[in-house]
């Protein structure tokens, strides 16, 4: 059976990378680190956060690369918080805002109302005029629990977009064959998914060093990229220096003959959404 490198017209042994900026939207010194990030050509695809306040200028500042919904029903700031597009009761915290944690989320959240707000962002992109290239998920909600995943894949396969998913060897410690279950649906997604974002300053985690290591197929490689700054420092009180370290790996103006050197072919999820509808 072909590969995906091979499905994509490449050979067996390619090594192809999607660099993925998550949070687009969520404020805007995540905007315009996520715009730099593009245009440094490092950086080749984002996803969008579609309840966040500063959600359309990301839409704006992301039009360089593809843009994917990061699906959100999670809001982990103490001072920093949005609501559900739909408004729905089990999707919100005492204070109106949706909950901090996933683990909140899976407690309360009714499944009729996640479907409904997930379609709902996935709706309103579509209305803003993003062409959306593909599906992740805020703080791994959708992607880390059964129950949540069967919603992430029907909406994977009702708006025929690639997805976000978790490697195999994470697979085995979720606990659930979501790998397979996209498989059996049609639904296309990077062989390997791995990150750095936020452990920057870590010895031996470094993006050069994973870049090194890539095996064949397709890898999703995912950052957090945010400029740093008053409004930055003010929302998020546990992470703002991993962030702006996103930000200062992703806009090395070396990076990119870096990764042509050791073998890697940028790519976005473009080439995944088009295999996908083609099947």
């Amino acid at each position: 059976m072909a590969s995906l490198a091979e499905r994509l017209g490449h050979g067996p042994d390619a090594k192809l990378l999607i660099v993925n900026c998550d949070d687009l939207g969520s404020s805007a010194s995540a905007n315009r680190a996520t715009a730099e990030c593009l245009a440094a050509g490092t950086a080749t695809s984002a996803t969008l956060m579609v309840p966040c306040p500063w959600a359309l200028d990301g839409v704006a500042k992301g039009k360089a690369g593809g843009i994917g919904v990061h699906l959100t029903l999670t809001c982990e700031y103490p001072t920093y918080r949005w609501r559900a597009l739909t408004g729905a009761a089990s999707l919100h915290d005492a204070t109106g805002h949706m909950p901090a944690t996933t683990r909140e989320v899976w407690a309360q959240a009714e499944l009729a109302d996640v479907r409904a707000e997930c379609r709902a962002q996935i709706e309103q992109a579509l209305a803003w005029g993003v062409d959306i290239t593909h599906l992740d998920t805020h703080m791994g909600v959708m992607q880390l629990e059964p129950r949540f995943f069967e919603v992430y894949l029907d909406l994977a396969a009702e708006y025929r977009l690639p997805l976000r998913m978790a490697g195999a060897k994470a697979e085995a410690q979720i606990g659930f064959p979501g790998r397979a279950a996209a498989e059996e649906r049609g639904v296309v997604f990077p062989d390997h998914l791995t990150s750095v974002s936020l452990e920057n300053a870590r010895p031996g985690r470094t993006f050069e060093v994973l870049v090194a290591g890539l095996k064949p197929g397709v890898t999703e490689v995912y950052f957090h990229p945010v400029e740093d700054g008053p409004e930055l420092r003010a929302y998020d009180l546990e992470q703002p220096d991993g962030r702006v370290a996103d930000h200062r790996t992703l806009t090395d103006p070396t990076l990119p003959a870096r990764i042509a050197a050791a073998g890697a072919t940028l790519i976005d999820f473009a080439p995944l959404r088009a295999l996908q509808r083609d099947d």
